[in-house]
């Protein structure tokens, strides 16, 4: 396989430059359509250019990695937002069919992202009326479907049915009618996805559920996707899990082992024997099960020992659970836990040769301090088959597996420093220190916490403070950590910038060059 074709959820740097970073530690050549077709945050891409990049692309290519909401509605985002009615997003579905057709040889791997529920009363990303309505659609969804998993366990609703009507009451009628017909819409264009499957159109399809919960209404889309599944007898070929912004590459993954035709074994390791039942803030399944659905997904298989390992996945778990804020003695830093010993067990595998790649979920959204200050002391990071700590966990289990799967196939060590200096700078410099620092600078500035999801005339300002904060970080990273094992190569490094007018997404223009000879 040499080239790939990535049809992304959107532009930001972790769906779109992530993807095409472990391509490039794998040798592969992934092309993407120009960024003028594709979306932008909340405005929708040009479904019809899209598809006609498919058609021009396809026959030059090995495999495709096609988002189903960017194909049909203009990105993941715009997914949640535009009012496309059914019948005019269904149809956008057959270009699929026809570049199979014309290139039967073309291995085309899907992702559906099962729309979230927010945590947050985000106005830009969800609907506008979810400013003032989230709380109660949050409400509505979990009450929804705790009722109906009564109703299908023979028991009594209880109170489910009394929490169900005091949020319909004071939800107006239309707002709740929209936002479940979009669901709804949404939902359709998975089921027909699978149908695809079915008819052998794609070769691989992962639906996942975006910043999810134990309760409400994606799980109960989840269960009757996972029934349609059943039904059809497609198990094989798809996984539904918790998960979103990685799913490209992981997908990436997948169509490299369903080319070699085989599975990477991984062999997991933690920094306690509690890890695997630790609860994570943004999925709907213990810490443990989250690590094997994202394995499946990828290709990839767990197994016990060392000698039986391609790969080693180091996952800095917490104690108990999740936390935002660090340090949390509490649930993430106690005595449950011991991270001097999975360093010493990381620093073991290095020294006999095998791949070891990391996923940090200790926090959510940034790597923790604690345990990268542990990994700069000890482990080869250049080296390192991968490195995540970004967003949910679900991102970086499915980013840092991919990573490790890529770098597998890879030879190019100036690649894989590159991927690993990349997320480094992103999951720990940036959003774990830099990013606290500058919203703590713009709050004394204003007297109050800017908005979070639009900073306004605000973002000039802000981009300024990163860059003057991140730039010497990132200089003594690459000096101190990557570049004596990196002769001959010098750190291309741009401003930073924010991707979106929020402090939560940054772009950060770098590079690893090898100096003429």
């Amino acid at each position: 396989m040499k080239r790939v074709l990535l049809l992304p959820a959107d532009t930001r740097p972790v769906t779109l430059e992530l993807p095409h970073q472990l391509a490039r530690v794998a040798g592969l050549e992934m092309r993407s359509p120009p960024l003028e077709i594709l979306n932008k945050m909340n405005q929708p891409g040009n479904t019809a250019a899209l598809a006609e990049w498919l058609r021009r692309e396809a026959p030059a290519a090995d495999a495709a990695i096609v988002n189903l909401e960017a194909l049909t509605l203009g990105g993941m985002i715009p997914a949640r937002r535009v009012s496309d009615p059914l019948e005019e997003v269904l149809p956008r579905l057959q270009v699929l069919r026809e570049i199979k057709q014309r290139s039967p040889y073309l291995r085309i791997l899907a992702h559906g992202v099962i729309v979230r529920v927010a945590h947050h009363n985000d106005p830009l990303e969800e609907k506008p009326y979810y400013r003032e309505w989230g709380p109660l659609l949050r409400k509505y969804s979990e009450w929804t479907d705790r009722l109906e998993r009564k109703k299908a366990a023979g028991q009594e609703p209880g109170d489910a049915l009394m929490e169900l009507d005091r949020a319909r009451l004071h939800l107006p009628k239309e707002v709740l009618q929209d936002w479940l017909a979009t669901r709804e819409r949404n939902h359709a264009l998975h089921l027909s996805a699978i149908d695809l499957l079915n008819e052998g159109v794609l070769e691989y399809l992962a639906l996942t559920l975006d910043d999810t919960t134990p309760y409400g209404l994606a799980a109960r889309e989840r269960r009757r996707l996972e029934a349609r599944l059943d039904e059809l007898g497609l198990w094989g070929e798809a996984d539904i899990y918790p998960g979103a912004d990685e799913a490209a590459c992981t997908l990436l993954a997948r169509a490299l082992l369903n080319h070699a035709g085989r599975k990477t074994k991984v062999l997991v390791r933690y920094p306690s024997v509690r890890a695997p039942q630790a609860e994570m803030l943004y999925e709907d399944r213990p810490l443990g099960e989250l690590v094997k659905a994202h394995l499946r997904a990828a290709g990839c298989v767990a197994v016990q020992s060392t000698e039986e390992a391609d790969l080693i996945l180091a996952v800095n778990a917490p104690a108990t659970r999740q936390a935002q804020r660090q340090p949390d003695y509490e649930t993430v830093d106690t005595a449950e836990r011991y991270l001097p010993e999975l360093i010493d067990r990381l620093v073991g595998d290095q020294a006999a040769g095998r791949m070891v790649t990391v996923a940090d979920v200790a926090y959510a959204n940034g790597a923790e301090n604690r345990f990268v200050q542990l990994l700069l002391q000890s482990v080869n990071l250049p080296g390192l088959g991968g490195f995540a700590g970004w967003n949910t966990a679900g991102n970086s289990l499915g980013s840092a597996i991919a990573a490790g799967v890529c770098a597998l196939f890879g030879d190019d060590p100036v690649s894989l420093a590159e991927a690993n200096f990349a997320r480094l700078v992103d999951d720990w410099l940036y959003q774990s220190r830099v990013r606290p620092e500058v919203e703590a600078l713009l709050s004394e500035e204003l007297g109050k916490s800017p908005n979070p999801f639009d900073l306004g005339d605000l973002q000039w300002g802000a981009e300024r403070a990163i860059d003057t904060r991140l730039t010497p970080l990132v200089h003594g990273l690459w000096q101190q950590f990557f570049a004596p094992s990196l002769p001959g190569v010098r750190l291309d490094w741009g401003r930073p910038r924010l991707a979106w007018p929020r402090l939560f997404t940054g772009v950060f223009p770098l590079r690893l060059v090898r100096e003429e000879a």
